[in-house]
């Protein structure tokens, strides 16, 4: 006890002493404080430095992703909108803040931005590429090839862009591409592609084609059978001779609701033929 008392008593009389009495603690204490001088110089250096007028931004390059041009982005306006709303110089401007500004300017689909030192940025733009106009050519809602929507204007799309005919739920863009590559590749054998798709609240969908006939198609979630659709669409193709036998060029609309046929409707009367059972051909009261 005696010997743990006196360790103690000396512990402190060494803490209560004057720092001068003990030369390497001194010393220890010395280095530390430089050392943090030095830091703190280096630091402020640079902040000043940083902060010189030569590293303002004043260069701002834009880019399109290779193997595009850019058609729908005017490049002096974007360039005045970037150094009015970015904050900051080469070293603060903080890069996502451009990224987001870039990509919310119409017909920028997504953009990358790197520092150019001393004073500049290059943005890479990927523009969006129209395919088809969404609710009708008036609404400013178009779609790009990714099956998303963006706005734009059917008057800004070149004139050598022939755009599709699209419609749906807003969030139904991606959905509304799907069916429309499953219909090109259905109607295949016909020679005909898909100019127009629309697809309703309740996700019952019809298209237009290429020759001018309109089918209408119901819902697979009708069904447990996920490839309902593909099997009516089948029986459409089987037995088309047999209808286009009976009414050669007449028909303009196909009805593939039907669970075991299909109806057609002949474009010089107003009249709609069914096929109740894949085989018979008769008149739909």
């Amino acid at each position: 006890m005696s010997s743990f008392l006196n360790r103690s008593g000396e512990i402190l009389a060494t803490l209560a002493s004057p720092l001068w009495n003990h030369p390497d603690r001194m010393q220890r204490l010395s280095q530390f404080l430089m050392r943090c001088f030095a830091a703190m110089l280096v630091v402020g250096i640079l902040v000043w430095l940083s902060q010189r007028p030569v590293f303002a931004l004043k260069t701002v390059q834009i880019e399109p992703v290779a193997g595009q041009t850019l058609k729908h982005i005017n490049k002096a306006l974007v360039k005045r909108e970037v150094f009015e709303t970015a904050q900051g110089n080469f070293f603060s401007v903080r890069l996502e803040d451009v990224k987001r500004g870039f990509e919310s300017m119409p017909w920028v689909r997504h953009a990358t931005v790197r520092r150019v030192w001393p004073n500049g940025l290059v943005v890479n733009i990927e523009e969006q590429k129209p395919f088809a106009t969404w609710g009708s050519e008036s609404s400013n809602t178009l779609m790009n090839t990714y099956g998303e929507l963006f706005t734009g204007r059917v008057s800004e799309v070149s004139g050598d862009t022939q755009l599709l005919d699209f419609a749906g739920p807003e969030d139904a863009g991606k959905e509304v591409m799907s069916l429309y590559e499953k219909a090109n590749n259905w109607f295949k054998p016909w020679g005909a592609e898909v100019t127009s798709l629309a697809l309703t609240e309740r996700y019952a969908w019809h298209v237009k084609l290429s020759n001018g006939m309109k089918v209408e198609f119901g819902r697979d979630e009708e069904s447990s059978d996920k490839n309902l659709t593909e099997e009516r669409v089948a029986r459409l193709f089987k037995y088309w001779p047999q209808v286009q036998e009976k009414w050669a060029n007449r028909i303009d609309a196909v009805d593939l609701r039907y669970a075991n046929g299909f109806a057609v409707h002949l474009a010089s009367a107003n009249i709609k033929k069914n096929d109740v059972d894949g085989k018979k051909i008769g008149l739909k009261q």
